[in-house]
């Protein structure tokens, strides 16, 4: 188990200074009721994802997510933004906080990057919704304690980023990471397969397009019945109905295949629209765990778990969890002291 593995590291000397959880993110998770069984076992698996990072004890986290058009918008859409600060959207039963950015440590990355010939865009005001919140919710009940560099991807305004341009800036990434000489965490948010109703901006009302384009807050009664009225899609998704395509199981399997073999080249293959196509209008967010994987490959082979894979329709999401450290050798001479 990686918990095991990372004490037996440390107990032989051999600190690593990598780690990597990844996790699917749904705003249904706390408005759709699901199977008492099957919502043990998600509870299992951010258990034993908190679990991991409790053992692991990051020094810097370095978080890979997407943004549903509650900070980015089309106005200007960077593929990748590097935050220097970052605050809640406060969306889906997340509160308000700020989180605590090591900014020294993301400018220096953010240099790393450009020395590496990725400029990526900066924001010193990022806003960060559920899809980077979610997780550390439900793993710690808050957020704001945790030293995160925010690394917005868009995965959902076309054009995307390719995927091999998202493996090779992960692997600058990973590379930044041990750089550090720190223990690093390396996490991303998003997928697998998974089709809520995202807008297409060419295809809305242009109130609707105004918004996606310019952005605009809403006020709270807004946004208590935007969220209703979102939270409908997934009770219909839960009897099989409505207008989300049904989730894709194999396609998520064959996914996490991938990355658990560390064959995250075989992304490099992956088309945008196939993706969409097969597995959901925000399928696509796959991104930031091709990012997270490629960062963590950049220390070499590395060993990981599934901590959970359900399909749930009522969340219109194939909600995975996985870990991964790097796979320790053990030397000679400590096999002889065992």
């Amino acid at each position: 188990m990686p918990i095991a593995a990372c004490a037996a590291a440390k107990v032989a000397g051999n600190v690593m200074t990598l780690s990597l959880i990844c996790a699917s993110h749904t705003p249904m998770l706390s408005r759709v009721p699901i199977d008492p069984d099957q919502s043990a076992r998600v509870r299992a698996g951010f258990d034993a994802l908190s679990l991991h990072v409790q053992e692991f004890d990051p020094e810097i986290i370095i978080q890979f997510s997407p943004d549903h058009f509650q900070g980015f918008f089309h106005r200007l859409m960077p593929n990748f933004c590097v935050g220097l600060a970052a605050r809640s959207a406060e969306d889906w039963d997340i509160g308000p906080g700020e989180l605590d950015v090591p900014v020294d440590v993301a400018k220096a990355l953010v240099g790393w990057l450009q020395d590496h010939d990725f400029d990526v865009a900066t924001s010193r005001n990022m806003i960060v919704d559920h899809g980077f919140l979610q997780m550390w919710q439900e793993m710690r009940g808050k957020f704001t304690d945790l030293p995160i560099i925010p690394i917005f991807v868009n995965c959902a305004a076309p054009p995307l980023p390719r995927y091999r341009r998202m493996r090779m800036l992960g692997e600058a990434v990973g590379q930044f990471a041990q750089s550090t000489g720190k223990r690093v965490l390396l996490v991303a948010s998003g997928g697998l397969s998974h089709d809520p109703p995202v807008p297409n901006v060419e295809q809305v009302p242009a109130a609707v397009a105004e918004r996606l384009i310019n952005g605009g807050g809403r006020n709270a009664d807004e946004k208590v019945a935007r969220e209703a009225h979102l939270t409908e899609f997934g009770v219909l998704a839960a009897k099989g109905e409505g207008p989300c395509a049904p989730l894709n199981p194999a396609w998520d399997r064959a996914f996490l295949d991938i990355l658990q073999g560390g064959d995250i080249f075989r992304c490099d293959a992956f088309d945008e629209d196939a993706v969409r196509a097969a597995a959901g209008r925000a399928a696509n967010e796959v991104l930031c765990w091709v990012a997270a994987a490629s960062a963590l490959s950049a220390a070499g082979a590395y060993d990981s778990h599934v901590e959970l894979y359900e399909p749930i329709p009522g969340w219109i999401a194939g909600m995975a969890m996985m870990t991964a450290q790097p796979r320790q050798e053990v030397s000679a001479s400590t096999a002889l002291v065992r």
